[in-house]
């Protein structure tokens, strides 16, 4: 018998599996990378030598309003780490500077003060200008220009007035933006409603380009890089972490050159190839990411690639925040897996429905594979009207998928499914 451990809210669930059942066990190679310095001289190294820009604090000279956007609560941005020494950098070129903190939510819910100073520390919260990024108040937004897709590009003025912008996030596999972190921080992170809707259309998310790993010819990239060279950002800092959201490499400089390098540095460590098996166990790396069913598809759709035909998935969320979304809790118990899809189908991209993104690809994948819901927080009866199986652990899913797929089923697990890029050979 073998014990994983599958990273759950703050802490861990124990997995037992028979040796004799597991196929295999897959973990990314960010977790045993040493980057032989520190996190802090890992972050101020990558500023002391940016990609394709000079350096921070010479961007910052006679700049006046310097906007900087960072993450919500629902990413694990090291923000306390990473947002000092950006201050430092601003105001080493300009100690006169007039900064502003964005958070970028996208559509999520505005970001409370207790989740700011667990994200950024108390002298940041207390001593800093912080707005946060509201999708739905159209008054805070100004249109900029059409997107290669034919959305409209509509922006938080506060990036739009400033002489200055700059971004930071961390790199990862992204389930339909082919990698997290660089442009994303504009679209969708502070976009308006209809911006992101329509970059997350049924059209969008359908396209074969539009999965974990690709950016090339991805619409979603595509209208997203588009969205952050048009306002203007000058400068990113992009960090790349390891299982424990410990920093182990970071990337400064211009928008598309840093995130490329980023993006170059997680692919070699995150992508090995797929392992199929009758039974996928997986999680969503814990907290943040597990903090509700909205983003639980992310590690799901690793899992999928791994997932022979008809196999079961086992996804373990904790689902602490609930559902993640009034629009998207709706449409996942709208009816049958194909209900819910056929319905998607027929929205027209200017018309889409917040968060129905994470219903259709739920749907894609529920009609393949059942899949067990590993969650102590979410109701379970709720669990079943959004066409999944739940569970109170690991073990106890476990033991119903070999009700469905036999004693004898190939076991595969993938502790964190978000940091693996499974690529069929």
């Amino acid at each position: 018998m073998k014990t994983i451990q599958i990273p759950y809210y703050t802490s861990s669930l124990d997995l037992h599996v028979e040796e004799a059942n597991l196929e295999a066990v897959i973990t990314a190679k960010t977790d045993s990378y040493d980057p032989g310095m520190s996190e802090a001289a890992l972050v101020e190294q990558a500023l002391a030598n940016p990609i394709g820009t000079p350096p921070l604090r010479e961007l910052a000279k006679g700049k006046k309003k310097v906007t900087l956007v960072t993450s919500d609560h629902t990413r694990a941005v090291p923000s306390k780490l990473t947002l000092p020494i950006l201050l430092r950098e601003i105001r080493a070129g300009n100690p006169e500077a007039d900064i502003t903190i964005l958070i970028a939510t996208g559509l999520h819910r505005p970001t409370t003060e207790e989740e700011q100073r667990r994200m950024f520390g108390d002298a940041i919260v207390d001593n800093e200008k912080i707005l946060v990024n509201q999708a739905f108040r159209d008054e805070d937004f100004s249109y900029v220009r059409s997107l290669p897709s034919g959305a409209e590009l509509w922006v938080n003025k506060v990036a739009l007035e400033c002489d200055l912008l700059i971004t930071e996030g961390f790199i990862e596999p992204h389930f339909f933006a082919g990698f997290s972190g660089g442009r994303k921080s504009i679209l969708p992170g502070i976009c308006n409603a209809a911006t992101v809707n329509e970059n997350h259309s049924y059209k969008a998310i359908s396209s074969p380009y539009s999965i974990t790993g690709v950016l090339e010819h991805n619409p979603i990239h595509e209208d997203m890089v588009c969205a952050a060279r048009a306002v203007n950002v000058q400068f990113i800092l992009n960090v790349a972490l390891n299982g424990e959201k410990k920093v182990i490499a970071a990337f400064a400089g211009d928008l598309e050159q840093a995130h490329a390098s980023g993006v170059s540095f997680v692919r070699q460590l995150a992508q090995c190839p797929s392992v199929s098996g009758d039974i996928v166990i997986t999680s969503n790396g814990g907290y943040p990411l597990d903090q509700n069913l909205y983003q639980s598809p992310k590690a799901v759709a690793t899992a999928e690639a791994c997932c022979a035909e008809g196999g079961v998935i086992i996804m373990c969320a904790s689902c602490f925040d609930g559902m993640g979304g009034t629009h998207f809790e709706k449409l996942i118990v709208r009816g049958s897996v194909d209900e819910i899809d056929s319905y998607l189908s027929t929205i027209p991209p200017k018309e889409t429905i917040p968060e129905q993104w994470c219903a259709q690809i739920y749907s894609r994948i529920l009609k393949k594979h059942k899949v067990i819901l590993v969650t102590t927080y979410l109701d379970h009866e709720l669990v079943r009207r959004a066409n999944m199986i739940p569970a109170s652990s690991p073990d106890e899913a476990l033991a119903m998928a070999y009700e469905m797929k036999g004693k004898d089923a190939r076991v595969v697990v993938i502790p964190d499914g978000v940091s693996v890029l499974a690529v069929k050979e």
